[in-house]
Order: structure tokens, then C-alpha cells, then sequence
């Protein structure tokens, strides 16, 4: 699974670029977008509910991740109106993490909204990932993909490009094959996510995130 992505030719854009090319591709008439999502550290400056978060301020990270209910309101509107559907598959590690702890909370406000999200144990693809972690990519149908790259301090430097329609076939079907065995989020949620104490730890190796 995904064996051809680490040989796949690329191209490298910076974070202007990436952010232009995914919102000009998006709105082409893909059909579908599938969002992978791998990494368990990150920070989100800028993002109000994380920056609260960051600070220690749990109750007032859950605040304003619910103030943002419209903004995805009118994401998932624009959606329909262009007839793309949105499905997102979040690996988990355990112990959770801190940010993956808080960004479920997040996410738990896209779901309410009908946003189509599942959770994947990593224990349950260590086979797959023997040699390399799945990658975290995003998918608009079969016309573009793109995997968010890091600089060496860890802060997000744009994406690699990728446009070769067999490898991101190849891709989308690691991607369905993985999300079907992925666990309905609120029955995660539910079980894994409300029973934890609000986190006190910070730190650990981190990467720089766009909104949520």
C-alpha cells in the first residue's frame, strides 16, 4: 500500500503557492477530496482555539473551536454547491497527544456539521508501516495531490505537487482501503477522547499547521 508514493516525480511549491494551487484545483470540478492525516505534533499560530490550547487555557480552546462552527458551516456549503465530497481520515497514536487530543475537538464540530470523518488506530497499520509512516497527503480527485513538507525546524514549507494520475489512483485506493477500516468518530470520540483529563504537557517535536 502507497508503495509507489515515495518514488512519485513531484513538485515542490512554497506555502503561497500550494495554498493558490489547492483553492484554484478545488473549485475545477474534482469531484472528491480526501484528506490523510498522519502527524500527531503541530502548532496552529494564528488559530485562536489552539492558541488558547498552547496557552493552557483548555476551556477556552473548546470555546472557540465552537466558534467556528459557521466558518465550516459555509466550508461545507461551498462543498455542496461544487459537488465535491469531503472525507478525512485521522491516524491516532497512543498515548494520544496532547494536539491530537485537542484537534478531535475540532474535528467534533466538523462532524456535527455532517463533514465525514474517521479515526485509525496506528497500531492497527503497523504492518504498513514497517519502513515509513502512510503519507499525509490531500487528494482532490484524481487531477492533483498534495503532501505538506516541512522545513528543518519543523514548521510547514509547502507541499510536493503531484499530478501523475496513475500514482494518485494508486493513492486514493490506499486511502479507501485504510478509511474502511477506520472507526466512526464519534464512537472513538466517545470512548477515547471525553475520558481524558484536559492535557497538561506541551512541547514535543512540533510542526507548523494551516487553519484547521
Amino acid at each position: 500500500m502507497f508503495d509507489s508514493f515515495p518514488g512519485g516525480a513531484s513538485e515542490r511549491l512554497d506555502r503561497p503557492s500550494y495554498h493558490a494551487d489547492l483553492g484554484r484545483v478545488y473549485t475545477s470540478g474534482i469531484g472528491f477530496l480526501n484528506k490523510l492525516e498522519r502527524g500527531q505534533h503541530f502548532k496552529e499560530r494564528g488559530f485562536p482555539s489552539w492558541e488558547a490550547f498552547a496557552d493552557g487555557d483548555w476551556g477556552r480552546a473548546l470555546s472557540l473551536a465552537e466558534e467556528r462552527r459557521e466558518d465550516y458551516a459555509e466550508e461545507l456549503r461551498q462543498a455542496s454547491r461544487l459537488g465535491v465530497t469531503h472525507r478525512r481520515l485521522r491516524v491516532v497514536e497512543f498515548p494520544i497527544t496532547p494536539y491530537v487530543q485537542w484537534e478531535l475537538f475540532v474535528l467534533r464540530v466538523r462532524v456535527d456539521l455532517g463533514d465525514d470523518i474517521k479515526v485509525l488506530d496506528a497500531r492497527d497499520i503497523s504492518n504498513i508501516e514497517r519502513t515509513r509512516p502512510v503519507p499525509e497527503v490531500v487528494i482532490l480527485g484524481d487531477v492533483a495531490m498534495y503532501e505538506v513538507v516541512y522545513d528543518e525546524d519543523g514548521n510547514a514549507a509547502g507541499s510536493n505537487r503531484y499530478t501523475d494520475r496513475s500514482l494518485i489512483r494508486e493513492t486514493n485506493a490506499g486511502f479507501d482501503a485504510l478509511y474502511e477500516r477506520g472507526e466512526g468518530f464519534h464512537d472513538f470520540f466517545d470512548r477515547e477522547i471525553l475520558t481524558l483529563a484536559p492535557p497538561q504537557v506541551f512541547g514535543a517535536p512540533t510542526g507548523f499547521r494551516g487553519s484547521r
